[in-house]
């Protein structure tokens, strides 16, 4: 890649980001000092929630510094959520929360420790269970109802992947059941969400794969869910860009993990995900992940799934199909004429390419290649797609789907992706 292709792209990124945060947003390589001004102007008595995996502490010694140094208070620290973000893990930040009564919470962590804090001050503040808050606009609901608003969150990620820190959603995962479910409302979004692309250069790199993966999943699904609607340009412009950068530089940084222009490149495409996701919601592949959260890592599983899924949505959606696969084609992992091609078989030809490039990455590409995999994920998944409180995500599909057609058409789809054989799904009317 010529160096004014490579600014050229950033800087679109970054203007696309503009558009999304304004200067609400702290960003770039090596930002994380400028963490105490930005927390010091909501609040001066935090909680600091830290990173739990290894290689952190030197950041989060640095953002000490950063907020003693702006006057911040650090009444207590507690430690992040582990994958996924785990009941217990929300139960037990909660109770930090309740016990410290901060006026401004800090979080360092990835997704999930993120998603774990925003739930768990809708808990301390609002009281209830998680039960009562999954769904969209419920949080909303109850501060209106009980005349309360939310403490201010300062929220640090560490992971080019969900975009929890951008967003409005919260996953929240029971361990027992193996089941995810959402919280999705505007008044989660944190105050100020910061990210220094620095603390991605250790990932390892099936976890820069996974969060990689997940950024192209939200900018996907989201153009996907666009079309036909006032959003689909603005859709295409973001999602155009986050894919672009994931496909040509996650080959760069799987190769040389601490190249600084790729990690920018991810860290941008990742954040522009989250910007998909406030532009509209993700559909199939995020709500058949829900089901897998004990074998793959959510940006794995979303990524597994969105061929399959690109296949079945295809005769709606031609257009977000040329777009995605002339990436695709560009970077040389489709050869097939596009222009060529129409409905079902342009689904076909993007997915193939789709799975070549997951393929490159060390993906696997399908279910049964996954240790762990049973058939009863797949019936796990059909019922989950059933529960009222993930209706959102059926009605949100290219082909609307109701729980009626679940077990019809999704369940092909699976049983697709289980096998690797795209012949197998089934094309709704639509």
């Amino acid at each position: 890649m010529d160096g004014g292709n490579t600014v050229n792209e950033f800087a679109k990124a970054r203007a696309l980001l503009y558009q999304f945060k304004g200067n609400t947003y702290l960003y770039g390589l090596g930002v994380l000092p400028q963490v105490g001004a930005t927390t010091a102007a909501l609040g001066r008595r935090a909680v600091f929630i830290g990173c739990r995996f290894p290689g952190c502490d030197c950041y989060m010694d640095a953002i000490r510094a950063a907020l003693r140094d702006a006057g911040v208070t650090i009444l207590a620290e507690t430690e992040g959520a582990a994958p996924n973000a785990p009941r217990e893990d929300l139960s037990r930040i909660t109770a930090v929360l309740a016990q410290a009564d901060p006026d401004v919470i800090v979080s360092f962590g990835g997704g999930s420790t993120i998603d774990a804090v925003k739930s768990a001050e809708v808990l301390r503040t609002l009281g209830g269970t998680i039960e009562d808050y999954f769904g969209a606009g419920l949080v909303t609901a109850a501060t209106q109802r009980q005349g309360k608003t939310l403490t201010p969150h300062v929220a640090i990620q560490t992971a080019a992947s969900s975009a929890a820190h951008l967003t409005k959603y919260s996953n929240i995962t029971d361990l027992h059941t193996g089941q995810k479910k959402l919280v999705i409302d505007m008044a989660i979004v944190p105050q100020r969400p910061v990210f220094d692309y620095e603390t991605t250069f250790d990932a390892p790199p099936g976890l820069t794969a996974d969060g990689a993966l997940d950024g192209i999943s939200h900018a996907l699904e989201v153009l996907y869910s666009a079309v036909g609607k006032p959003e689909y340009p603005q859709a295409a412009a973001v999602a155009q860009e986050a894919i672009w950068l994931v496909v040509n530089y996650l080959p760069v940084v799987l190769k040389t993990p601490r190249d600084p222009v790729g990690r920018q490149a991810l860290g941008l495409a990742t954040d522009l995900g989250g910007y998909a996701i406030m532009i509209g919601g993700t559909n199939g592949a995020h709500l058949t992940s829900f089901s897998l959260v004990d074998i793959l890592s959510h940006g794995r599983a979303c990524g597994m799934l969105n061929p399959y899924w690109s296949v079945f949505f295809a005769p709606a959606i031609e257009a977000p199909l040329r777009l995605v696969g002339q990436i695709y084609r560009e970077a040389g992992y489709i050869t097939a004429d596009l222009d060529r091609l129409s409905s079902r078989d342009l689904g076909l030809a993007v997915a193939e390419g789709m799975i070549g490039f997951a393929s490159a990455v060390g993906f696997p590409t399908r279910l049964t290649d996954v240790p762990g995999f049973t058939p009863a994920h797949i019936v796990r998944a059909l019922t989950a797609a059933k529960d009222p409180q993930l209706k959102s995500k059926l009605e949100n599909m290219p082909v609307p789907m109701t729980a009626d057609m679940v077990d019809d058409y999704m369940g092909p789809v699976l049983e697709a992706a289980a096998s690797g054989d795209l012949t197998r799904i089934r094309n709704a009317p639509f």
